[in-house]
């Protein structure tokens, strides 16, 4: 794909097999830490913890199965049978029988957003609405419980789901809340709703100006409608009240509290800014963060720029904060018709979506994190945006060659059949959001034509290339729950079995795959398969307990599977009540 110099020739043949490589690499590491000396003067050191009497999956190949494990220090210690186990038993030892129940490695959502979800848990959630009506309802309930003047935002509304699937307008919302600025964002983060008080704040007119890579709808009447879309979306951002420095502390920690609620031990944070980097290290260093974070730097020159002066943070305060990646954006998204497509959209002729960043950006952002030790996620839903994106990592690489560097993609929803094994020929990681495919099949083919669909959501394509598909859920767009995204990889159905066999079933994962794809996955995506992503020895002990067996039990009942306990380093943050 346009590769002519020897150098960049070793990238295009050796980056397709760097997984592979790797793996066998961290096998001989793994066989070391296995012989190392498990004694002290002669006498073995006992583990913290043993658990034993459980089906636990490893997700390492050496020993995919077994009935126990110890750890000590945070980390595996031995995996195997009860037998070998128990003999690492001392007198302050905790043993966790678990009768039977099934233990996985700790799950890992490869794109998330913490700070996000946070705010949505202290704001107006509008989630599941099956109607406008409803969602004004739900804000007018709220403003009954706050003062005149003070700011409403709420999180979660979606078109789609309603009988009239348009854009809504302002009219009703201002109509309900007549005397509260409000801002409510669409679903999937890239379209809001504000009602007139509060474009009134905003300064917003019908002469206000479409930002590049943005779009303020308007109503017959040449009036702003209340949606804007994407880069449009600042204009009524900039005017709600920033919470405080503690306010965006407390939520960020209720966050984490959540995804441990789900069986989550780590997130991939696609995107955050400067200042809640700084509350990440503030707890980091406080050692408040029980949570494998891998935060990604927002597309910020000044934030880019600082970090590049630092150089890569890797497993920082006690392995809990990551801090060596960019996240850019290629283009919008399939629901609020911003993601950037080759050809129009089928229910909207004269429209073909939204770049929110030039390729001219992606490129030279790309190039410096080349050359500074930077990973690279560019947000590509459109086969468009995803054209772009691989476009720009192909001219990065020839500008700077570099073997291992695990770009990613992040969503990759739509791609074009020409572009699905550059991929793998790139060395460029596919992050994919499989609950996103349960999610939008209903409507996915009104916007893309049938001819389109067979490569949407194609993750069987992908990994028939010899490619890894980190998974995630993309909270709060979608619910934190990882085991949706596993149900929807290993099934293509929503939680109601729809449609029978699967939309698209040729697409589907394996159950092993969809393992991998949130334990051992995200940490190669992330250069963390050193340290986490399978209960393997000297790897950190975190792991989950769970009331039913995903790997085994029928797939319309992985649905009803509940956490029992996650652990993070063999300590215990959640168990269910």
């Amino acid at each position: 794909m346009g590769f002519g110099s020897g150098s960049a020739m070793k990238v295009r043949l050796l980056v397709p097999n760097a997984y592979s490589q790797i793996m066998i690499m961290n096998r001989f590491v793994r066989i070391a830490l296995c012989l190392a000396p498990l004694s002290l003067a002669g006498q073995q050191l006992p583990a913290d913890l043993i658990v034993t009497s459980a089906r636990i999956y490893t997700v390492d190949e050496s020993h995919p199965v077994v009935e126990a494990f110890a750890v000590r220090g945070g980390r595996v210690a031995f995996v195997g049978d009860a037998r070998g186990a128990l003999t690492l038993r001392g007198p302050q030892t905790r043993v966790l029988d678990l009768g039977g129940r099934t233990v996985i490695p700790g799950m890992t959502d490869a794109h998330g957003h913490v700070s996000e979800l946070g705010q949505t848990l202290a704001i107006v959630d509008l989630t599941g609405a099956s109607s406008y009506d409803e969602i004004v309802a739900r804000v007018a309930a709220k403003a009954k419980t706050v003062a005149p003047g003070v700011w409403i935002e709420g999180h979660g509304w979606d078109q789609n789901r309603w009988a009239d699937t348009h854009f809504p307008s302002h009219e009703k919302l201002s109509a309900a809340v007549p005397n509260n600025p409000v801002l409510l964002e669409r679903i999937d983060g890239h379209a809001n709703l504000a009602n007139k008080k509060a474009m009134d704040a905003a300064g917003v007119t019908a002469a206000t100006k479409d930002p590049a890579g943005g779009r303020i709808e308007h109503l017959a009447d040449g009036s702003p409608s209340g949606v804007f879309v994407d880069n449009a979306q600042p204009i009524t951002q900039h005017v709600v009240p920033v919470a405080s420095h503690e306010e965006l502390k407390r939520q960020l920690q209720n966050a984490i509290a959540e995804t441990h609620r789900w069986g989550l031990t780590g997130v991939h944070d696609a995107g955050e800014p400067q200042n809640i980097l700084d509350i990440y290290e503030e707890l980091g260093r406080a050692g408040e963060i029980n949570s494998r974070i891998y935060a990604m730097i927002g597309d910020d020159s000044t934030a880019i720029m600082k970090a590049f002066a630092r150089g890569p943070q890797s497993a920082m305060y006690g392995g809990t904060l990551w801090i060596r990646s960019i996240k850019l954006y290629a283009d919008g998204a399939m629901g609020s018709r911003g993601a950037a497509l080759l050809e129009p959209y089928s229910d909207d002729p004269a429209n073909s979506g939204l770049l929110k960043s030039t390729p001219a950006h992606l490129l030279d952002v790309a190039t410096r994190a080349l050359k500074n030790g930077f990973q690279v996620c560019i947000h590509a839903i459109g086969d468009r945006g995803n054209r772009v994106a691989l476009d720009a990592y192909e001219s990065a690489l020839a500008a700077s060659p570099t073997a291992d560097h695990r770009f990613r993609i992040e969503h990759a929803q739509n791609l074009h059949y020409a572009d699905i094994p550059r991929f793998a020929k790139l060395g460029v990681i596919p992050s994919m959001q499989a609950s996103h495919q349960t999610s939008d099949m209903y409507w996915v083919g009104t916007r893309l034509g049938v001819s389109r669909l067979p490569g949407a959501y194609a993750w069987r394509s992908l990994l028939n290339t010899g490619i890894v598909i980190p998974d995630g859920s993309d909270f709060p767009v979608e619910r934190v729950n990882p085991l949706i995204s596993f149900h929807a990889a290993v099934s293509r159905q929503d939680a109601n079995n729809w449609p029978p066999g699967g939309w698209y079933p040729e697409q589907r994962m394996t159950r092993d795959e969809a393992l991998k794809a949130m334990t051992i996955w995200p940490a190669f995506a992330a250069f963390q398969e050193h340290d986490l992503g399978s209960l393997t020895p000297g790897k950190y002990a975190d792991f989950v307990v769970l009331d039913q067996d995903i790997m085994r039990a029928p797939v319309e009942t992985i649905l009803s599977t509940h956490v029992i306990s996650t652990w993070v380093g063999g300590k215990m943050v959640y168990e269910a009540k």
